[in-house]
């Protein structure tokens, strides 16, 4: 672009006013600043690479040349975090999270403590605030673990109960019910 005035500063500055309206300010240490024909898009190149750019919307977007991450904050307050290595992360101005891995798994933090994953094959993993875990798996079956036991419930309706004393509780549709030991010896079975 064709430069309209130049200006040098004592402090080493130099400032060029371009013929389309643009400013460029590139100051002793190596980085510059341009400054938009329109007054309010502002992108700030760093000595260190890093740039910085201020939309018209007040959207900033940062990008961190040595991490190779860009973290774009909105003027909603939302925050998104892109690393090099695909993964983003979502900051929501409630405290919320939400991250995708370069697996696509996401999962999502919430302000009340609970955790929630959700991963490629259809999975969730669900994290009450507690430490109880649900885990509903593709095939239909779920999983419930506790402090006291982690319980298996079947589409068929068969529910599988392990205690943390090693004891096994299966409890089938039909009403049977078997409880093994710890070494799984039968205790009892009540087969109909």
């Amino acid at each position: 672009e064709e430069i309209q005035r130049e200006t040098t500063y004592p402090d080493g500055k130099v400032e060029k006013v371009l013929k389309n309206g643009c400013h460029l300010v590139f100051f002793p240490n190596g980085t510059w600043k341009k400054v938009g024909s329109d007054g309010k898009t502002v992108t700030i190149t760093f000595f260190n690479g890093d740039v910085k750019q201020v939309m018209p919307d007040q959207t900033v977007i940062y990008y961190y040349a040595d991490a190779k991450t860009t973290h774009t904050t909105y003027s909603d307050g939302l925050e998104v975090l892109q690393f090099s290595n695909g993964q983003i992360e979502k900051h929501y101005p409630d405290g919320k999270k939400e991250i995708t891995f370069p697996d696509q798994t996401i999962k999502n933090l919430f302000t009340d403590g609970q955790e929630e994953s959700i991963f490629p094959d259809g999975t969730i993993v669900r994290i009450q605030r507690d430490g109880s875990k649900t885990i509903e798996f593709n095939n239909g079956q779920r999983e419930l673990h506790t402090s006291q036991f982690k319980r298996r419930e079947y589409p068929d309706g068969t529910v599988k109960t392990v205690y943390m004393n090693g004891q096994q509780e299966t409890k089938y549709v039909s009403g049977r019910v078997r409880v093994k030991d710890k070494d799984g010896n039968i205790i009892m079975d009540t087969k109909l």
